[in-house]
């Protein structure tokens, strides 16, 4: 099994706090980005957090930035994605500033599986329109 994969699902199923306290697991995805927690919660969008959190506990380069299309200039781009390539979705609109990241875990005809954080309020597995995806980015080891 791909690393990152491996590593992404050891967190399957951490999930948002409902009300005024905070997943600890949650933070720590941005605190181990240098993010203070304290100006953070599991309410903020944290599906780029989770991502780099993933990235750098598999070795992999990261985008250490809080918004997903960050990805778009992380790794290198591929129209042959493989099981544990990021995928950098549009959300409200393509020309949006806003998105979602994921880890791919298949593909059907017109969906995308992703293994992401802040999917449905937790790490999970959800399926997206293909016709969502800005790109497949395929990440490199980092020394």
């Amino acid at each position: 099994m791909n690393k990152l994969i491996s590593v992404a699902l050891s967190q399957y199923g951490v999930k948002e706090v409902k009300g005024a306290k905070d997943h600890p697991q949650i933070l720590n995805y941005f605190t181990t980005m240098g993010f203070d927690k304290t100006k953070y919660s599991d309410e903020t969008a944290w599906c780029s957090a989770f991502a780099n959190w993933v990235a750098g506990q598999a070795g992999y380069e990261k985008s250490n930035q809080l918004n997903a299309r960050s990805w778009l200039t992380v790794g290198t781009s591929t129209s042959e994605p493989k099981q544990g390539d990021v995928v950098v979705l549009w959300r409200e609109d393509p020309s949006s500033w806003k998105g979602h990241v994921g880890f791919l875990i298949k593909e059907s005809k017109r969906y995308v599986y992703l293994l992401g954080g802040n999917q449905g309020n937790s790490v999970s597995i959800k399926a997206y329109p293909k016709n969502r995806i800005l790109d497949y980015r395929t990440l490199e080891k980092v020394a």
